[in-house]
């Protein structure tokens, strides 16, 4: 016997969508549509906002540093480093690179008084900070009292690794006027002298915390 319905006996008729399904339904279609109009809105303002920063370089562009207290104007490539631009813009050859690459710590100087490897720090990045190399280490005339010390106890050799070692050692007393031996071995951990010369450093370092024991700051940075 044929059935007028076409469906065979047994077979459920499909649901029919309910309110309640096409409610959820609308509401998740709309929360979506919201909230993909919010993600072009937010990428839109961003992009605004990416659009009105200032783009520097890939040419040289006007930096002003304080270098020992002076202000210097030079225009340099964002890329360039601090030890680059110290040594060949500004002539303050004191300060050396070793290794180039923030392994040896020959490069040290200080910003804002504290000791850095300027041979991984961009220039660009230190306007506005005070930067001290070995060569504003001295007052005027007077040698820094590391660096007397350094040459009372002869603790250089080839002196490629003196000025690093010299800004370690200073920022040290800085830090700590009456250091001990294993304080200055502390100090110098990353400072890498191939001619061997630590003990005569370290000899020399703690001199220097005995003159000075007392006389308050040791260093400009």
């Amino acid at each position: 016997m044929s059935h007028s319905s076409g469906q065979s006996p047994g077979s459920k008729k499909p649901d029919a969508l309910s309110r309640r399904g096409f409610l959820r339904g609308a509401g998740i279609s709309a929360a979506g549509a919201a909230l993909l109009d919010g993600g072009v809105s937010a990428l839109a303002e961003e992009q605004a906002r990416a659009d009105q920063r200032k783009v520097l370089g890939p040419g040289p562009v006007p930096v002003t540093l304080n270098v020992n207290g002076t202000e210097q104007k030079v225009s340099i490539e964002p890329r360039a480093t601090l030890a680059h631009v110290l040594r060949d813009v500004l002539g303050l050859t004191g300060t050396k690179v070793g290794c180039d690459r923030g392994a040896c710590s020959a490069c040290t100087v200080f910003i804002d008084g504290t000791p850095v490897c300027s041979c991984m720090t961009l220039a660009i990045d230190c306007a506005g900070l005070k930067i001290t190399t070995i060569e504003g280490l001295s007052r005027g005339e007077h040698l820094h009292p590391v660096q007397e010390a350094f040459i009372e106890h002869d603790a250089m050799q080839c002196g490629f690794c003196t000025p690093g070692m010299v800004m370690s050692c200073a920022s040290l007393l800085q830090q700590n006027p009456n250091p001990t031996l294993d304080d200055v071995k502390n100090a110098v951990r990353g400072n890498l002298c191939r001619c061997g010369t630590y003990p005569k450093v370290f000899d020399a370092t703690l001199a220097a915390a005995k003159k000075m024991s007392g006389k308050g700051d040791v260093s400009r940075g």
